[in-house]
């Protein structure tokens, strides 16, 4: 779900290459807060099996719609209630996972009562700050993954390579942590991942996407 319609596929990747494969997914582009809300509240009228995976990306531009802590809280509880429902459809065939993904001005602190919020119904967070390591012409992120606020913080270098491949390897220990508190220039913006459920659930297979440890191996995946 999101308010913009794909433009393009990945580069050399198993989806360009194959586009039936994207005959699995449904993409749904509510424009506006009631629309969104609207078809949430009639997910269960929708026929056929039921998602494994519910994706709702650009949020910020939702909440941009002077919506209040209130109108967020009932969007995010909305999310997990539709996301509990085509759980109880799948039985024991699996669940169905919450992903929800934003993009935050760190300078900004309009967002803040909204992050704050957002947390609540969303333990699970996964931070994407741009790279500073000298990669090139490659895209290259910090991802930081926060399982709880008792977890510890596990945190990877994720390189989109020009082929369309994304190699992730652990990132550099003797690199400073990143400080929620710390100030960016005003263009620098992150991206906020939150996810609900069962994340050791095979449904949710971090271990497949995420190498686990601090060691030297690393990863390529091709979306």
């Amino acid at each position: 779900m999101t308010r913009r319609p794909l433009q393009s596929l990945p580069l050399n990747t198993p989806a360009a290459r194959n586009p039936w494969r994207l005959q699995k997914v449904r993409f749904q582009y509510p424009s506006s807060v009631p629309e969104l809300l609207q078809l949430l509240a009639s997910a269960h009228e929708t026929p056929g099996p039921a998602p494994s995976l519910l994706l709702l990306d650009g949020l910020e531009e939702y909440l941009a719609e002077d919506s209040g802590v209130q109108e967020a809280a009932y969007l995010a509880a909305l999310l997990l209630d539709t996301a509990a429902y085509f759980s109880h459809r799948l039985g024991a065939n699996g669940s169905c996972g919450l992903v929800v993904a934003l993009e935050t001005q760190k300078e900004e602190d309009n967002d803040a009562p909204h992050l704050t919020l957002l947390q609540r119904y969303f333990p699970a967070l996964c931070w994407l700050q741009p790279d500073a390591l000298d990669l090139g012409q490659h895209h290259c992120l910090r991802a930081s993954l926060e399982l709880g606020k008792l977890s510890p913080r596990t945190e990877w270098s994720v390189t989109f390579l020009p082929s369309g491949e994304m190699k992730i390897i652990p990132w550099p220990t003797q690199a400073s942590k990143p400080s929620p508190d710390k100030k960016c220039s005003s263009a620098e913006s992150q991206s906020l991942t939150l996810e609900c459920g069962n994340l050791s659930d095979p449904q949710f297979p971090l271990d497949r996407i995420l190498p686990s440890g601090t060691g030297s191996e690393s990863k390529t995946w091709k979306m």
